[in-house]
């Protein structure tokens, strides 16, 4: 199945390569190769090997070998370039893991030097103490790099006062075709002229430099079919061939003033064609005023939101965005979009984002104020919400994921990167639109969708479009082909900011001219006349329908499964989601918990996008599998956590936790499960068989010698402590106790009872948990109930032994159906457990036990979530707790916060008047189950706890209380800090007032 073609000689390269290199048939090398076959483009093509290079020297080798070999070089920082910049048949040149360094930073002339692998996001979380900010940001931002967004030139969302990245482009550092190491700033014309003369240059190359373009740029002729020739002025992001229009400036500028010369202007946006980014240097801002409000007015037609962009503009605005009706109904069904939609009111055609800074309040209120009442009295628009600081971040995370949330469409039409990135004068917009969307129609029967950067002249425009069929790849090219001339009428750019690519690279001759684009060719002979800089992007690119991700008129069958994939169309139907968008390679610096594998190593091998992809390939081959294809699939696979977030931080809602389940079963029932699989999906039976005598179990445990030697006999780490077993079960804790112990206080008594879901767990280790939670219930008037039932699963799940977590869900299913309900609610403790009746077991259970397993799932509640429930009901008051002060805080279990949320946590925990509740602002804690007791997993599993869970913990004082509702979590903790945390209803408990 994963049959790739010959590698060159790369094996001579290995004794003087730092970095990580990747060419050859193993499994691990295959994985690394098919990963790299794909950005976030509709393009796939195998590269010939993957490097990591370490430094400046990797890369003068690996420019050497290709030479000498005829290879391409193709640069790539986070792989999300939409029309296929770094995708192509040469050498892909990662610098997003050993060149991410932040390397001088100068506060009062406000600039930075940075290598090309920092992320934007995380940049500016560096430079905010300093008052200053980088000020291009894509909406990728928090994974994108600064030498991807050089290569494209990116915007993003406040162009219109911050600009481009050329704008804020100071120098550059690069590896010119011949080696030399080259660092390109501006010039006086004293200084271009002592480089024409050869006098301050490190090789004949850059002197040709710059004396060919002192011939171009100084020959009437050439200036004038650049001002004709590419797009107009006014048009304010134009990315189309090479920014020969922005080196026009030779020696004045348009007001006369004397200019600089700058080969970094050009270099920007060339796609790593003309030479390899080694650093940058890079203009700074001051932060922005504090004050923040933004404007979300609700329009019945687009073109009535793109006219009121134009009001929005008069009104000095520092960001404009549209988003249209299609996305905003898609974000009803996406976990986490479905947080950030409350400002949207009734079903608007489209939204326009205005915003505004000031630094106050009153300031801001002001300006949008007079804004929203100028759009009342043109009678545009319907319904104007304002948010304010804070607030604000919703809706634009909402505007930043529309792309990835519109590949949960079903069906095989997907959207289509084909003409996202047109730009025009934004006087034109509305026009150009109403034709657009006119031709479309009436020529290729597209309804089209639109986002994005109205302010800046520029919409992103999404066709559905069938890529798997030679219709739908027939429509793709015309539909480009039409809409460039519709660019070419309007003197717009066929490129705003995504870049030309091997998608637009074909058109280039079309919208600049021929002698434009032949400029444009010897301008890549000039600078790498080897053609070894990302061969066939700009110029000479090939057809822009080829080397496309799927064969045309190929029916491939979805793979049989346990779980139900329905809802997704199927297996490979979900894995194909991924949009190839990165979001999954945002670092802890920006938070959230999507991926914690990756966030440690920053491999992309460790990403979720890596894992669909790998998936992609395996399911989509016509072939059938190998050993060699399950152990290549396998690596990949290998470092996820389960940890969820994917399924809800994921704009495509990619849930690789249910993918990596499927395929583990699949591979187990082909090769048979491993003794430690075994051993950890049977965790409930081992645990029974130990209780009956726990004293042995804990005294081999507690012994470190004997530990350490029955860690090895399993194969976990021996470092690894193990949880104690508890003196009795909680079920026969509960079989056992008084039967004056088992009533609510009748004081109190509340009209409802509720079920406790024993899970696995709280069973047979944290049986004081348990004990307390009951006891807590019945002390505040809930009469509780242990219904029979088996265990929930999860160990099987987190083994891919999914044929046996079926059969406890439909026995546990059918055990509670006629018992749950709305009066009578399922509540657990351990999240793992407690969700997967929500999660899982509706797409695990057989047909006629869906309905019943859809209605258990409705009434089944983390501990948490009923307790914030039966609060907003006034059931449960602080009257009942302690007024002691205390500080709590959080740590979030990773199914809680992807399948719920942490806001019920917080609630309940604060129940106590003075308890002063803070969220820690962790992702995964690193254990995950059994992952993080496994040898090969521990020391990377402690790394995922380093991030930022260890240090938050390590800082708090001996008297502040940590809570953290996961069995795994408080472990992890344990043994990374050597501090105990409590579950939520142990604190809750601690916490009551004590009868008089």
């Amino acid at each position: 199945m994963f049959r790739l073609p010959a590698s060159a000689p790369f094996a001579s390269l290995l004794p003087s390569f730092e970095g990580d290199l990747y060419f050859d048939q193993s499994p691990q090398h295959t994985a690394q190769r098919l990963l790299y076959a794909t950005d976030a483009s509709v393009y796939q093509e195998m590269p010939i090997a993957v490097a990591l290079p370490k430094s400046v020297a990797d890369i003068k080798r690996l420019l050497r070998f290709a030479q000498q070999h005829i290879l391409g070089l193709i640069p790539r920082a986070a792989g999300t370039s939409l029309a296929g910049q770094v995708v192509g048949s040469g050498i892909v040149v990662d610098i997003s893991k050993y060149f991410g360094q932040i390397l001088d930073v100068n506060a009062s002339e406000r600039w930075v030097r940075v290598q090309p692998g920092v992320i934007r996001d995380d940049l500016n979380a560096f430079l905010k103490p300093h008052g200053l900010l980088f000020g291009p940001e894509t909406s990728t931002a928090s994974r994108a790099m600064i030498g991807g967004m050089i290569g494209n030139n990116s915007c993003g969302l406040h162009s219109i006062i911050w600009g481009t990245t050329r704008d804020n482009l100071l120098d550059v550092k690069v590896v010119l075709s011949d080696g030399a190491e080259v660092t390109f700033g501006a010039l006086t014309r004293d200084q271009f002229d002592a480089k024409c003369r050869g006098e301050t240059v490190v090789s004949p190359l850059e002197q040709r430099l710059y004396t060919q373009f002192r011939d171009w740029l100084t020959d009437p002729a050439v200036r004038q079919h650049i001002r004709d020739g590419y797009p107009r002025p006014t048009v304010t992001r134009r990315n189309t061939g090479y920014a020969l229009d922005a080196m026009l400036d030779f020696w004045h500028d348009e007001s006369g003033e004397s200019a600089t010369f700058n080969f970094a202007r050009l270099i920007a946006g060339s796609e790593g064609t003309l030479c390899f980014i080694t650093e940058a240097r890079l203009s700074l801002l001051p932060l922005p005023p504090k004050e923040t409000a933004l404007v979300c007015a609700h329009f019945a037609t687009i073109r009535q939101s793109l006219e009121a962009n134009l009001v929005a503009l008069d009104h000095q605005c520092a960001a404009s965005e549209l988003v249209d009706d299609y996305i905003l109904q898609l974000t009803k069904t996406n976990i986490e979009q479905t947080k950030n939609r409350a400002f949207v009111e009734g079903d608007p055609k489209a939204i326009l984002m205005v915003e505004f800074f000031d630094d106050t309040v009153e300031g801001v209120s002001r300006k949008s104020a007079a804004f929203v009442q100028d759009l009342r009295d043109r009678n545009m628009g319907y319904a104007y919400p304002v948010l304010f600081d804070e607030e604000t971040k919703k809706p634009w995370a909402l505007r930043k994921a529309g792309l990835s949330i519109m590949y949960n469409i079903p069906g095989k039409a997907k959207p289509a990167n084909v003409i996202e990135d047109t730009a025009v004068d934004v006087r034109d917009l509305p026009d150009y639109i109403d034709e657009l969307d006119r031709m479309a129609w009436e020529q290729h029967g597209l309804k089209l969708e639109y986002s994005a950067h109205a302010g800046a002249g520029e919409i992103h425009v999404l066709p559905l479009i069938d890529l798997k069929s030679s219709a739908g790849r027939d429509t793709f090219r015309a539909l480009l082909m039409d809409t460039a001339q519709l660019v070419k009428k309007y003197g717009g750019s066929l490129s705003g900011e995504h870049g030309d690519g091997r998608l637009r690279g074909e058109c280039i001759a079309f919208m600049l001219g021929p002698e434009n684009y032949e400029l444009c060719k010897a301008v890549k002979a000039l600078w790498d006349p080897h053609n070894t800089f990302n061969p066939g992007k700009v110029v000479d690119t090939p057809p822009m329908n080829e080397h496309l991700r799927s064969e045309a008129d190929v029916e491939i069958a979805q793979p049989e499964t346990v779980f139900d994939f329905s809802r997704d169309g199927g297996l490979l139907e979900l894995a194909e989601k991924c949009s190839g968008s990165g979001d999954c390679r945002k670092t802890e610096i920006s938070g959230g918990t999507m991926c914690p594998s990756y966030m440690a190593t920053r491999r992309e091998h460790d990403t979720t996008r890596a894992r669909a992809n790998i998936l992609r390939h395996f399911y989509s081959s016509p072939e059938p599998a190998a050993a060699s294809d399950y152990a290549t699939v396998k690596d990949v696979l290998d470092l996820c956590l389960s940890c969820k977030a994917c399924k809800a931080e994921c704009p495509s809602s990619v849930d690789m936790t249910r993918m990596k389940a499927e395929f583990m079963n699949t591979m187990n029932n082909e090769d048979g499960a491993t003794m430690r699989t075994l051993l950890v999906g049977n965790f409930t039976r081992l645990m029974s068989l130990a209780s009956k005598v726990p004293w042995a179990y804990n005294a081999v445990y507690n012994t470190p010698t004997l530990r350490r030697l029955a860690n090895r006999v399993v194969g976990f780490h021996p470092d690894r402590t193990m949880p104690d077993l508890a003196k009795t079960t909680l079920r026969q804790w509960i079989t056992n106790r008084p039967a004056n112990n088992r009533q609510p206080n009748t004081e109190n008594r509340k009209p409802n009872s509720v079920l406790f879901f024993a899970d696995e767990f709280t069973n047979f280790n944290d049986v004081e948990v348990g004990q307390k939670a009951i006891q807590l219930l019945e002390r505040l008037g809930y009469a509780v109930t242990v219904p029979e039932h088996v265990e929930s699963g999860r160990t099987y799940l987190s083994k891919g032994l999914v044929d046996d977590a079926k059969k406890l869900a439909i026995r546990n299913v059918t055990l509670l159906k006629d018992l749950v309900g709305d009066d009578r609610p399922l509540i657990g403790l351990e999240p793992s457990a407690i969700l997967t009746f929500r999660d899982e077991y509706p797409d695990l259970v057989s047909t006629e036990l869906k309905a019943a397993a859809q209605h258990i799932a409705k009434n089944t509640f983390l501990f948490e979530e009923w307790v914030a429930r039966e609060i907003d009901a006034k059931r449960i008051s602080p009257d009942a707790f302690t007024t002691d002060t205390r500080q709590v805080r959080v740590h979030g279990h990773c199914h809680q916060k992807a399948l719920s949320s942490m806001v019920p946590v917080k609630k309940a925990l604060s129940l106590p008047k003075n308890y002063a509740v803070q969220l820690i602002p962790s992702g995964c804690c690193g254990m995950a189950g059994s992952f993080g007791y496994e040898a090969e997993h521990y020391d990377l599993s402690m790394q995922i706890g380093e991030l930022v869970l260890f240090p938050a913990v390590r800082q708090l004082t001996d008297d502040t209380i940590i809570s953290a509702a996961g069995t795994s979590c408080r472990h992890q903790i344990k043994d990374g800090t050597h501090r105990r945390a409590q579950h939520p209803a142990e604190i809750l408990f601690d916490a009551l007032r004590q009868p008089d």
